[in-house]
């Protein structure tokens, strides 16, 4: 596509002294652009046909040098964003030529892909591969949104509006079927890439700040000390059964997840100031340091596991569910068991039921933040009051 430079003037419009200023005009892309030379000339002495002011202009040859400068930079402006290899347009020129800097538009997926690649350098120092994967999972979901919905592979940062957001919640649950709570993970990880283009001035503010998600009301299930109890005295005659049992119990006296439970190596248990034995190791999701006391109970499994590397052989977490669930039946407990019901029982049942402060249990448990326990176990400290509550009232 070719550049188009033409110099007019405009008789109609002369200054005091009969002279009209000479005005560049650029055509590029079926658009124009026009700046004035900051050149006066006689209308008299304007050859348009030839582009140049002739005799007896005064500075006749000075202006037409000039007016060669301007058309030469313009050209090399032209030539420089061809180099480049990126779409540009007439006003960008323009801004080349006059030593402006181009503020090049971004595409939302474009930027994500960006962030992501940024990301991907903080594997193994801030995050893990699994919470870098979340975000790649996230960034496929909007692509495939915007192609849904705009029938195009991205869709302009700066064009990003509530309604996008709205829309995409609602294609999250009537196209990929997901529930109200990953729907929630997926658009808070979706907002995360957008805060940083608004603090990377990419955007002037950020375009979803009025979202409100939907609040899912979760009820934390966990077992009650009967039910713990219960599954404590049940002897498994199938070895792979006692095994699994032995794993479950361990977590809902540690809070350990799966992860750190297939981790557990021996020099991950240490001996505490209090000359007792303790868990110290590093939770791979948060990168938090965990520090757990070795209650009785979990000393007593640990005390029948010595492997060489780590103190538990290795189980799939598909296999220790599955496992699990067919312990529930054959023991008779109508909940579903699984190493996050461990970690919600050690916090439950082992902990605040015997009155351990909320935020020794946001520690225990190697939350980020003390809210996402509040958030979870709230209603357990509630209900505990309640019972206490109602005991004081039958006592009355």
């Amino acid at each position: 596509m070719k550049l188009n430079i033409l110099y007019t003037i405009n008789k109609s419009k002369t200054n005091k002294k009969g002279l009209c200023g000479v005005t560049c005009r650029l055509t590029y892309s079926k658009n124009r652009k026009q700046f004035s030379t900051g050149l006066f000339i006689n209308p008299k002495n304007w050859n348009n046909k030839q582009q140049e002011v002739k005799p007896p202009e005064p500075d006749a040859e000075l202006i037409n040098t000039q007016l060669s400068l301007i058309k030469t930079k313009l050209s090399q402006a032209f030539l420089v964003l061809q180099v480049q290899e990126n779409d540009f347009t007439v006003e960008d020129i323009y801004k080349t030529y006059k030593g402006e800097k181009i503020a090049k538009d971004h595409n939302t997926i474009e930027y994500f892909e960006r962030y992501l690649k940024r990301l991907k350098t903080l594997v193994g120092i801030d995050i893990v591969e699994s919470t870098w994967n979340k975000f790649y999972y996230v960034k496929n979901h909007v692509q495939s949104f915007i192609k849904w919905q705009y029938k195009t592979s991205d869709y302009p940062l700066k064009d990003l509006k509530l309604q996008f957001l709205n829309d995409f919640e609602y294609y999250l649950k009537t196209e990929k079927k997901q529930a109200q709570i990953t729907i929630n993970k997926s658009i808070q990880r979706f907002r995360k890439p957008i805060k940083v283009a608004v603090a990377e001035g990419y955007l002037d503010k950020d375009p979803f700040i009025l979202f409100k998600s939907k609040t899912v009301r979760k009820e934390i299930v966990f077992l009650s000390p009967e039910e713990l109890k219960k599954l404590e005295e049940y002897g498994f005659n199938q070895t792979r059964l006692q095994f699994v049992k032995d794993l479950f119990i361990f977590c809902c006296y540690t809070g350990l997840p799966y992860n750190e439970l297939m981790d557990l190596k021996h020099n991950h248990i240490v001996k505490g100031f209090d000359n007792k034995l303790w868990i110290k190791m590093k939770r791979k999701k948060t990168s938090k340091s965990l520090s757990i006391p070795l209650l009785p109970k979990a000393l007593i499994i640990l005390n029948n596991y010595s492997n060489d590397d780590f103190i538990f052989p290795r189980i799939s977490n598909q296999r220790y569910n599955s496992y699990l669930k067919e312990i529930a039946s054959i023991v008779g407990i109508d909940k579903r068991l699984t190493t996050h019901m461990a970690r919600r029982t050690f916090a439950s049942t082992v902990l605040l039921y015997n009155d351990v402060p909320m935020e020794i249990v946001s520690e225990l448990l190697g939350h980020s933040n003390m809210k996402i326990t509040q958030d979870s176990y709230g209603k357990v400290v509630q209900k505990k009051i309640s019972n206490a509550m109602n005991r004081l009232e039958g006592g009355g």
